[in-house]
């Protein structure tokens, strides 16, 4: 790994990808920064946030970034030696509480594979892997599953490895 690698960890829910992201990412650098997009919107999920706080070291800087990501990679690069992104689903949920405007959506995802691509530091994303399973009935969901199976398409394009996470093992699908 290089310190300017740009790593993609997607996997299922409860594959194990945001601990092995952040085992990756603590190996990359000393500054390291964590940029978190869940809105937690229940008792239930600021438990979750809670947990993933109590995982990371006083070695991190959090920021919660719920929409602006590729603006946040590009105006805090150089604070960071390295900047772990989880995740990109939840991202693309608060865009869509945002609008609904499919071409606004791909235009913030370009934005943020450009700001991806050209960062100084080492990134890591991850995400969900949600194309294997059926057609949601509903125009949301749908909506929602294919804008994710694009942005994961294009980020996983943009970064120098791609790491597929299953019961909790990592395997790099693109090296």
């Amino acid at each position: 790994m290089t310190n300017t690698d740009k790593i993609f960890v997607i996997g299922g829910c409860r594959s194990g990808k945001s601990s092995h992201a952040l085992q990756l990412a603590e190996r990359m650098g000393r500054r390291r920064m964590f940029v978190a997009t869940c809105i937690p919107h229940d008792e239930e999920m600021q438990a979750r946030v809670d947990r993933h706080r109590r995982e990371r070291s006083d070695a991190w800087n959090t920021l919660e970034i719920p929409i602006n990501l590729a603006e946040t990679i590009r105006s805090h690069s150089p604070g960071a030696d390295v900047m772990l992104v989880d995740c990109l689903t939840l991202w693309l949920n608060n865009l869509l509480m945002q609008t609904q405007d499919v071409k606004q959506i791909q235009q913030y995802i370009g934005d943020l594979v450009q700001a991806v691509k050209t960062a100084p530091q080492a990134v890591v994303l991850v995400s969900n892997e949600v194309g294997a399973g059926i057609v949601p009935e509903n125009r949301l969901a749908r909506l929602y599953r294919d804008l994710a199976g694009w942005t994961n398409q294009a980020v996983a394009a943009a970064c120098d490895r791609v790491i597929w996470t299953v019961a909790g093992i990592p395997v790099t699908i693109k090296p």
